[in-house]
């Protein structure tokens, strides 16, 4: 692995802020490189506020969209809410389906069946809201190029209001309202919101329209905060206002399904890593192993005992999803040594009976193997389809675009993205991907990094420098948890490796002037032979808590040992 160290601060500033802010210089130091450089910027950064979100009407088209639903609603007109069948999808449709019935809107949610209709706005629920009479579609987390079904849906008569974060082609449907703040044109000052935040503009819009305030939406931040955490957008901004406060909604008064997805969670306070590995899985297994309907309905649900039935519904989905998960990784792995493409700077791999619903998270177990771009493809129909996962720093989007010309379509961002193609070119696109990534990235790239906030001494871990360093949550792209270096450091002599196959290592580090600390680093087995014998060793980590018997001690999560 190669440590890579943050620039260092202007002394000038920092020193000035640990004044007025009555912290230590690391903590100073660690605010200044997230932008954080006065007591105004890290009051609004450690108390996010609702008022601290922008108008929602200073995004294009959105009084347009006001317009339109408004007119729907006077009319008693039904309108179909339509969402992809991922968490960002599904909470959307949630988010916008619950606030409008509130108004007394007729609505349809509308998820489409990820095996029959694929990806994005399909021309099967344009067909359904036809035979519906519904003459409204609010597309959510998809639709920005969806080009050719507007112009369908247009013919029948149904208009269509976009609500969409992926980036924008060169041409844009003729919808009534696109709402997406990465439009060139669009002077929106935030440009980052998943697909659930530009749902969560839009009802904003609605509520300031009608007369409200922002503060009257707070129940819906539960599903923007988990949207959030799953489409791993930057926790910066109004994102974090959103995920700050949607954490409080989930940790005091969750909606049902929410509160019975995460019943497994034994603990007081939630943060956005549970709702990441823990709620986020669950919600998606629906749409993997069955259908992104199930994750609505509970998102839906307005009773914990009938939530807590279909949560166990989607349990089992769940469990289904981790064995395919598994059993996939196994075979995709062999595959790739029985290939002998060690050399090669991308992974593409294919089977014609994987299972669609898990070749994203596979793509990402692969890359845990081999860093590199990974594409992992299977059978859909008459074509393949495929997700591909980045590594940091490199544009897989671009990458793609260059490819282009052996793709049926393809979409996503900058780390993750999914495509289609016809079977005969699987070949010309592997050949020609290999060839774009391996011309266009740094060789630095395809080496893991672990970013290093700042160097630490131990006896600087006190409880008073990590109650501080915990209010810097909820983390994420933009603000991730801190990770710091310690040099010179031993073991007591009580390292070893744990876990059921011994993959992980615990050590007690201890540094002169400092107490003992327990450290855990997993999958960090095999480095041992580095902390035994007294040897003196530098570790990266970040600081977390460990309950035990009821004690709660400071514990180092270990990234890596040198």
């Amino acid at each position: 692995m190669r440590w890579v160290f943050q620039s260092k601060q202007d002394a000038t500033i920092v020193n000035a802020l640990s004044h007025d802010l009555g912290i230590d210089s690391t903590l100073a130091t660690l605010l200044v490189q997230r932008g954080i450089t006065d007591f105004e910027s890290a009051k609004q950064f450690f108390r996010p506020k609702i008022e601290d979100l922008h108008d929602p009407f200073l995004m294009k088209d959105m009084q347009k969209a006001v317009d339109r639903i408004e007119v729907a609603l006077k009319a008693s007109a039904p309108i179909m809410v339509f969402g992809d069948y991922d968490v960002d999808g599904t909470t959307s449709v949630a988010l916008v389906t619950s606030y409008l019935q509130t108004l007394g809107a007729k609505i349809t949610p509308y998820i489409p069946d990820r095996y029959a209709e694929g990806y994005g706005v399909s021309l099967q629920g344009i067909d359904t809201a036809a035979a519906e009479q519904i003459s409204l579609i609010i597309a959510l987390d998809c639709g920005i190029k969806a080009i050719d079904q507007v112009a369908y849906a247009k013919k029948k008569g149904i208009d269509f209001i976009i609500c969409d974060h992926h980036q924008p082609g060169d041409t844009i449907p003729e919808a009534i309202a696109v709402l997406n703040p990465k439009q060139k044109d669009c002077s929106y000052p935030y440009k980052e919101l998943c697909g659930c935040g530009v749902g969560f503009k839009l009802i904003q819009a609605l509520t300031l329209h009608r007369g409200g305030t922002a503060l009257d939406l707070v129940p819906y931040l539960d599903l923007v905060v988990t949207a959030i955490g799953a489409d791993i957008v930057p926790i910066t901004g109004e994102n974090r206002v959103l995920a700050y406060l949607g954490l409080q909604v989930i940790n005091n008064n969750p909606r049902p399904g929410i509160q019975a997805l995460g019943a497994t969670l034994k603990k007081k306070d939630w943060t956005i890593s549970d709702v990441v590995f823990v709620i986020a899985p669950r919600i998606n297994a629906a749409g993997r192993m069955k259908h992104g309907g199930y994750a609505v309905e509970i998102l839906l649900e307005k009773t914990y005992e009938t939530a807590r039935s279909q949560a166990a519904a989607i349990e089992t989905f769940n469990a289904s999803r981790k064995e395919l998960d598994r059993s996939i990784t196994q075979e995709a792995l062999a595959q790739l040594k029985e290939l002998k493409e060690e050399n090669r700077t991308t992974t593409v791999v294919y089977d014609k009976d994987w299972h669609k619903g898990v070749i994203g998270i596979v793509a990402s177990r692969l890359i845990e193997n081999y860093y590199r771009p990974t594409v992992v493809f299977t059978q859909s129909g008459d074509v393949l389809a495929a997700s591909a996962r980045s590594v940091k720093g490199f544009d897989l989007y671009k990458a793609l675009e260059a490819c282009s010309e052996h793709l049926l379509q393809f979409g996503g961002h900058k780390y993750a993205a999914g495509m289609t193609m016809l079977p005969e070119q699987y070949d010309s696109f592997k050949a020609k991907f290999e060839k774009v990534v391996s011309e266009t990235i740094d060789p630095d790239m395809l080496i893991q990094q672990v970013p290093i906030d700042c160097e630490l001494s131990l006896h600087q871990l006190t409880s008073k420098f990590y109650r501080i360093l915990k209010q810097f949550a909820p983390f994420g792209p933009g603000n991730m948890t801190p990770v710091f270096a310690t040099h010179n450091v031993q073991d007591t002599g009580y390292a070893k490796r744990v876990g059921k196959d011994e993959t992980h290592l615990r050590i007690t580090a201890l540094q002169e002037k400092g107490k003992p600390i327990t450290g855990i680093g997993f999958g960090l087995g095999d480095r041992l032979p580095l902390v035994t014998n007294r040897n003196t060793f530098s570790m990266a980590y970040s600081v977390d808590e460990n309950e035990w018997n009821n004690r709660i001690s400071l514990q180092l999560k270990l990234k890596d040992i040198q």
